[in-house]
C-alpha cells in the first residue's frame, strides 16, 4: 500500500474498495502487504473483476467444484461461493499459508461482501496497479 498510494507504511488498518479491480492483481498487492505486517480490510469483494470471458471463468471454477474427496466430500477440500471468499482462497494461495508466519497476516486480513457498519464511515483506498480501466487493455473481456 505504501508503493500503492504513495504514503508510510502501517497504518493502523486499511480499507480497500474492490470495485473495479482485478482479482489476481488485488491478491498479490494484498497477500505482499499483509506478510509485511499490515492489516488490511476488503470491502465490496462482490464487484471484483476477473479478466477472460465468462465461460472461461465460469469452466475454470467448474473445474475447481469437481475436485473433493470421494469416500466423504463433506470432510474434502471446501469450496466457498461467496465472492469474499473467493478473494480470501485467492490471496491464501499467494502465500504459503501452512508456514506460522502466513497464517499471522492471514489474520491480519478481513474480507466482506458489501460495506458492513464500521468500515462504511472510514476512507476506502484504491490499487492503481489493480485497477481494470488502468491495467486491461480495451476490448478485452473481464466478467
Amino acid at each position: 500500500l505504501a508503493r500503492a498510494v504513495g504514503r508510510a507504511m502501517f497504518e493502523k488498518t486499511v480499507v480497500v474498495d474492490c470495485r473495479g479491480h482485478l482479482l489476481g492483481r488485488l491478491a498479490s498487492i494484498i497477500a505482499k502487504e499483509l506478510l509485511n505486517g499490515q492489516k488490511v480490510v476488503l470491502v465490496r469483494c462482490e464487484e471484483v473483476n476477473i479478466s477472460g470471458a465468462f465461460i472461461r471463468n465460469k469452466l475454470l471454477f467448474m473445474s475447481y467444484l469437481r475436485k473433493r474427496k470421494n469416500s466423504n466430500p463433506s470432510s474434502g477440500p471446501y469450496h466457498f461461493r461467496a465472492p469474499s471468499r473467493m478473494v480470501w482462497r485467492t490471496i491464501r494461495a499467494m502465500m504459503k499459508h501452512k508456514t506460522p508466519r502466513c497464517q499471522a497476516a492471514l489474520e491480519r486480513l478481513k474480507v466482506f461482501d458489501g460495506v458492513p457498519p464500521p468500515y462504511d464511515k472510514m476512507k476506502r483506498m484504491v490499487m492503481p496497479e489493480a485497477l481494470r480501466v488502468l491495467r486491461l487493455r480495451t476490448g478485452r473481456k473481464y466478467t
